[in-house]
């Protein structure tokens, strides 16, 4: 009796634990590059928006705001442009 439990045990316990050896990890998700200049352009759009409010508000001309957020935003987050060839 002894003998053949350990015989069961010799021949099962191979398939019971090493199902980590013969798992797989999912392949990752293509990433779209699309979503991420989206999300980049409307990042960029929104807090060019809101500094030029603010300097608007400190009483600089609308044109002369813009031009100074977009500058700023160039200044500030130079890893949101591409690279250039």
């Amino acid at each position: 009796m002894k003998r053949s439990l350990s015989i069961c045990l010799a021949l099962f316990s191979p398939i019971m634990f090493t199902g980590c050896l013969f798992s797989r990890k999912p392949a990752k998700p293509k990433q779209d590059p699309s979503i991420a200049a989206n999300v980049e352009a409307t990042f960029r759009q929104r807090w060019v928006e809101r500094r030029g409010l603010e300097l608007k508000a400190a009483g600089l001309a609308p044109a002369a705001a813009q031009a100074q957020a977009e500058e700023e935003f160039n200044a500030r987050f130079s890893f949101a442009t591409p690279p250039k060839k």
